[in-house]
């Protein structure tokens, strides 16, 4: 059983607090036993399961190399204020490659809560591939991970140049749908096509207006009270659910 914070291992699991680290080692940490269960499902590769002493597992853990260690290094290397005792080390699986036909863009959206949010709801819309574009968040990032609920594990996602990918995807018979205020149109008018792909921008900013540029489409949510704007993943989950309809 490991002790001590200043165990080599221990040091080399803090290191994925940072996406520093998670970069240079292609690998990243999920804690609690919901995320370690799913990245087991999902055949997503696990090196190592964390375990704090007296936490109980199931037995398919004993399928991986389990590390065990005192509730204070457990401590010192968790991320959420009541730990559940168990964690793992997970092998990244980035995708270069979209797939299916509906897609969705993310353009430089920052806050982690933010993004996954909007990849649970993806997954649980169907969507086929989600996009992160420059400037977004760390797809990896231990906040990100939290509010996917396990659904990092089972849509594709992907990195790539939007500016560089939209024409690609027009060509390809895509109709690339943006949000916006400025002429844009009702979503509820806009005529779904079977290939779409529908962009979401930064909270602050929105989507860039070279991006806007290029889309088919603005497309925008009625407000129908006083609030000023919808929160991103609250819109990507109506737009998502519509396009899906």
């Amino acid at each position: 059983m490991i002790t001590s914070t200043k165990n080599e291992k221990v040091k080399e699991w803090r290191k994925l607090h940072r996406r520093k680290g998670r970069t240079s080692s292609e690998t990243f940490l999920v804690e609690g036993h919901h995320l370690v269960e799913e990245a087991w499902k999902s055949r997503w590769p696990v090196k190592e399961v964390i375990v704090a002493d007296g936490t109980e597992v199931p037995d398919w853990v004993r399928e991986f190399t389990v590390e065990s260690v005192s509730t204070d290094v457990f401590q010192y290397l968790s991320q959420t204020e009541s730990p559940q005792g168990i964690a793992a080390v997970v092998q990244m699986m980035p995708g270069d490659q979209w797939q299916g036909n509906f897609l969705l863009l993310i353009d430089s959206i920052q806050d982690p809560g933010n993004l996954g949010t909007i990849i649970r709801t993806a997954d649980a819309a169907g969507v086929d591939t989600i996009v992160l574009g420059k400037g977004t968040v760390d797809l990896f990032n231990d906040k990100v991970l939290r509010s996917t609920q396990g659904s990092v594990f089972h849509v594709p996602v992907v990195h790539a140049d939007l500016r560089e990918l939209l024409p690609h995807l027009q060509g390809e018979g895509f109709q690339v749908l943006a949000t916006g205020l400025e002429n844009a149109v009702d979503f509820k008018e806009v005529q779904v096509r079977k290939k779409t792909a529908i962009i979401l921008g930064n909270e602050g900013a929105g989507v860039g207006d070279e991006l806007l540029q290029l889309a088919d489409q603005t497309v925008h949510i009625p407000i129908y009270g006083q609030a000023e704007s919808l929160n991103v993943s609250v819109a990507a989950g109506i737009l998502m659910y519509h396009l899906r309809s």
